[in-house]
């Protein structure tokens, strides 16, 4: 990919097209890590709705197991977000390149860190670890895509994409009779944010398709080309950065 076109995926001076093809990239990457986390603790890790309702039904029936385990996948998924944050806001006074680009190099780290001990820590029986890892990077992806667009973008949050693209549908879907009110606005589904809804959607089943597929028939390794493809993603606003610090201190810098 262009060197241009990269730097401005995660560049801190956003446009629509950068969060659109941005987002998409990431609703990928979260499907495939939702699936694949599915395989590995048999539990989907950005299913928060679901996750609260396991808690209640722990708590109800007096299940420790189901209690912790729902507990410590909230936990994480909320300090991935709050982590997130805070790396970018880190950035944002710093008035670093890679404010934005940050947390997707330490997604990339710990998806890379879990495609190389995945294995390991299954087989060890630590499966909380695993289970809260992967809410971690969910949160954590969760929360910047969504700092990015100002939440017009979530990349995990399936429930409310098909919430927003069935209103727009119903929107489309709705007659504009003459007998109407003339003093009112007709009626119009907003066609472009539609098709971005939908996109999101699909890269998100795609992703999902990869990510079962890759882990029932290849484990945990599959998460590694993930982790490189969120480097390539992220890695030349770091390096803008790092030649400007370079820069900086070089003592032929006048």
């Amino acid at each position: 990919m262009p060197m241009h076109y990269l730097r401005a995926l995660t560049s801190p001076h956003r446009t629509h097209l950068s969060n659109r093809h941005l987002g998409r990239s990431l609703a990928f990457v979260a499907g495939a890590v939702n699936a694949g986390g599915f395989f590995a603790v048999g539990q989907y890790t950005s299913h928060m709705s679901g996750i609260v309702s396991s808690l209640a039904d722990g708590a109800a029936l007096g299940d420790v197991p189901v209690l912790q385990a729902g507990l410590m996948s909230l936990l994480s998924f909320v300090w991935g977000a709050a982590f997130s944050t805070i790396m970018v806001n880190w950035g944002k006074r710093r008035g670093a390149q890679s404010q934005f680009a940050l947390p997707l190099i330490l997604e990339a780290i710990l998806l890379l860190s879990f495609g190389l001990v995945g294995a390991t820590l299954d087989a060890s029986g630590h499966i909380e670890a695993i289970l809260s890892l992967l809410c971690f990077v969910m949160g954590l992806q969760n929360a910047i895509v969504t700092k990015i667009s100002r939440a017009e973008i979530r990349t995990t949050h399936v429930t409310g994409l098909v919430t927003d693209i069935g209103i727009e549908l119903g929107k489309m879907l709705y007659w504009n009779r003459v007998s109407d009110d003339p003093t009112l606005e007709p009626v119009c589904a907003d066609r472009d944010k539609l098709r971005l809804l939908s996109s999101l959607l699909a890269m998100f089943f795609c992703g999902g398709l990869a990510g079962a597929f890759g882990f029932k028939y290849i484990g945990y390794i599959v998460t590694v080309p993930l982790a490189l493809g969120l480097l390539t993603l992220a890695i030349i606003p770091v390096f803008d950065d790092w030649q400007a610090v370079r820069r900086r201190q070089s003592p032929f810098n006048f």
